[in-house]
């Protein structure tokens, strides 16, 4: 029977899929048919269904924490289907220091290392231990280290070799003991000091100034990934654009600033239908309503027109589009 999922992902753009399926223990993973279209959905806080889906969709909803002390530092076991900020908020409860930065990130724990999930100087492959999987191939459940993860700059193994091939069911993480405030992010810099709580709260407080509920106003946060160029580029764009925002990745490129690059080209408030540059923050696109997949495509299109006429950037989407039966990804012609 078909299935509204309208209300299974936050950008709420009106779509239904062909099959809908709550997984709620991994054991289930067994009994499914994985040789039609299939899409693995968490909170819906990253994915947008820009139309009518012809497949199955895989709801992860698993639950439980498992915490191990160890001299120098804690395992947590965690189900995918947890809520990612729920289980940063009971660390920090427990006196478990280090995943503060990640705060209010939405989504679940199993979604968090396909993107690994960053903010304020912190990445979640810091303290990833393993990933567990289910072998759509084999029907095993196989485990991988961080560095099988092959992780990068929202980034990971499972958006290549293993996308499609993969459900991720538990992840791993380390949190050690010996705790030191991660403050190098620009809003972090006026912090004395703190406490992990001090953190936790503080960024929780700059996320709610700056990104919309999507729970009031439709969207799915960061659409568009932060831009990494080479310090070549950066000199390059620093003559004309001197208060470009820019970020060491390495002794060869830097991270600048999506929503800035956005802002600066005028486009806040922009809106095609229901579609819009947040007023606030640009780099954030809300849905208002009476909106299709179309209009959200020729919206992304535009904003990657104008970014790329005006500073030569060929500015990428990172919230994951689903189309008829697979995931897309939009460039402007003329891109590289």
């Amino acid at each position: 029977m078909a299935q509204s999922l309208q209300p299974f992902h936050t950008f709420s753009l009106p779509s239904k899929c062909r099959q809908f399926v709550q997984l709620t223990d991994k054991v289930q993973l067994h009994d499914l048919d994985f040789s039609e279209p299939f899409c693995l959905l968490g909170e819906g806080s990253n994915t947008v269904f820009l139309s009518d889906y012809q497949g199955t969709v895989i709801h992860i909803a698993t639950q439980g924490v498992q915490v191990t002390e160890r001299r120098d530092d804690y395992l947590l076991h965690v189900a995918a289907g947890e809520n990612w900020h729920q289980l940063v908020a009971f660390t920090i409860e427990q006196d478990m220091a280090g995943l503060e930065n990640l705060a209010l990130i939405p989504g679940t724990v199993g979604a968090a290392p396909v993107q690994n999930i960053g903010a304020y100087g912190v990445e979640l492959e810091k303290f990833i231990a393993y990933v567990e999987y289910f072998d759509i191939a084999t029907g095993q459940f196989i485990r991988l280290n961080r560095q099988q993860c092959q992780f990068a700059y929202r980034d990971s193994i499972f958006k290549h070799a293993l996308k499609n091939k993969a459900v991720i069911t538990e992840v791993g993480l380390t949190i050690a003991k010996n705790w030191q405030a991660e403050l190098s992010y620009g809003p972090l810099l006026q912090l004395v000091a703190p406490s992990a709580k001090q953190v936790f709260e503080h960024i929780i407080a700059i996320r709610n100034s700056k990104l919309p509920d999507p729970y009031k106003l439709a969207n799915a946060g960061s659409f568009f990934k932060n831009p990494i160029i080479s310090n070549q580029q950066l000199q390059s764009l620093l003559k004309d654009f001197a208060n470009l925002p820019h970020y060491y990745v390495d002794e060869c490129h830097h991270k600048i600033a999506a929503g800035w690059l956005i802002e600066q080209a005028g486009l806040k408030g922009y809106r095609i239908a229901g579609i819009e540059v947040h007023q606030q923050q640009a780099l954030v696109l809300v849905n208002h309503g009476e909106s299709c997949g179309n209009d959200l495509v020729a919206m992304v299109k535009y904003v990657q027109q104008h970014i790329w006429q005006k500073y030569q950037i060929a500015l990428q989407h990172e919230v994951r589009l689903m189309a008829t039966s697979d995931e897309c990804h939009i460039t402007v012609q003329g891109q590289v």
